[in-house]
Parts: structure tokens; C-alpha cells; sequence
């Protein structure tokens, strides 16, 4: 029984060691290919204005996308990301249901998705870069910058393969997109996007 007990305790430590290497933090010896977005490990947090007050914050639960790395050449990588508009997450589910539907909001019925697909990255440093592309939100399609920033590709929980990962922010006009509703009463036209994502190699 002594012995099984050790012998599973080497095992489990063999497996945490493997979670925990350290990640690779340079992109050119990350692995080239294509990955999954993994909606476990991915937050994309909104913040605007609220009366002067505070900087009102919610998320969306709800994310999915793609992504082709080229390490050599990350200026060639592509990304494809989709966000439903209906997991919209604010601390409060009656609100949510509101911000969710409602055609002054969201109108998640009539504009089932939120999408943004890159069309340009520009490299700014060893590990950052802006990546800019379409952004479509309630059926109106405008550019997007993100200041992206890539933390490390190496081994995440439950995954057999590689993990890139990365964190970006950008900022937007919400009335540029038809979402001008509260915003005399005070209530910020700029929204600003918080981002953390993981990408699974397929």
C-alpha cells in the first residue's frame, strides 16, 4: 500500500511538472499552425462611462474563433473571433436579458453575432503587435484596432497539445455601430475591450 501511495505521488508530480514548465515568451519558437480559441480561458470584459461616476463593466460569457500563427512571420498570423451577443454578463440577469434583446441595445434576435476578423497586424515590439480587422456588431461592419501582446506558448491544463496565449485591448465608439441609446443622459459612446484568451492547437 506504502509503495502504490508513492508510486501515485510520482505520477501526479510527473503531470504537475508538465503543467507547469514555463512558457515559451518568444514568438518565433512558438509552434506554427492552427489553433482553437479556448472559451474556458478567454475573458472579453467592455467598460464605458456611467454618469460621470464609475466605469461601468460587463463581459460576454459566450466566445469562439480561430487563429493561423506564423511565428517566422506573425505580421502573416490571422485571426477569426465570434462573440454571442446574448451571453452578455453584468451581475444582473434581469438587466442582462435587457441589454441582450432589446433592439435599443443588442437585439441579439435580429443580430445573432458579434464577429471580428483580422486583416492586418503590424509587429510594435518582441512580443506586442496591433492587429486590426473588421468588426461587425448589430450589422454594421467598421475597422477595430487591438494592442495585442503575446504571453508565452506552452502547456495548459487538459490540453495534450501546444497554448498560445495573449491579451489585447482596443476601444471603440458604440454610436459608430447604431448604439446611441442613453448616451445624452450620460452614459460613454466609448466602450473600451479587455481581452485575455488562450488558443488550443488543433
Amino acid at each position: 500500500m506504502i509503495k502504490l501511495k508513492y508510486i501515485l505521488f510520482g505520477i501526479s508530480t510527473c503531470l504537475l511538472s508538465a503543467c507547469f514548465t514555463p512558457p515559451v515568451q518568444v514568438a518565433s519558437e512558438a509552434p506554427q499552425g492552427d489553433y482553437v480559441l479556448d472559451p474556458a480561458h478567454t475573458s472579453v470584459v467592455w467598460t464605458l462611462k456611467h454618469a460621470g461616476l464609475s466605469n461601468y463593466t460587463a463581459r460576454f460569457d459566450e466566445t469562439s474563433g480561430a487563429l493561423s500563427f506564423d511565428p517566422v512571420s506573425p505580421q502573416n498570423s490571422h485571426v477569426d473571433i465570434r462573440i454571442n451577443p446574448a451571453s452578455v454578463s453584468t451581475g444582473d440577469t434581469e438587466f442582462d436579458d435587457e441589454i441582450a434583446n432589446k433592439g435599443s441595445y443588442f437585439g441579439a434576435g435580429k443580430y445573432p453575432e458579434i464577429r471580428f476578423v483580422s486583416t492586418s497586424i503590424k509587429i510594435t515590439g518582441e512580443t506586442t503587435g496591433d492587429i486590426t480587422g473588421d468588426l461587425t456588431f448589430r450589422g454594421q461592419t467598421h475597422p477595430l484596432t487591438l494592442n495585442a501582446t503575446f504571453n508565452g506558448a506552452g502547456k495548459s491544463f487538459g490540453h495534450s497539445g501546444k497554448t498560445l496565449g495573449f491579451s489585447a485591448r482596443g476601444s471603440l465608439k458604440r454610436s459608430d455601430f447604431g448604439l446611441s441609446h442613453l448616451i445624452s443622459f450620460g452614459i460613454g459612446d466609448e466602450v473600451t475591450l479587455t481581452i485575455e484568451t488562450e488558443f488550443n492547437e488543433k
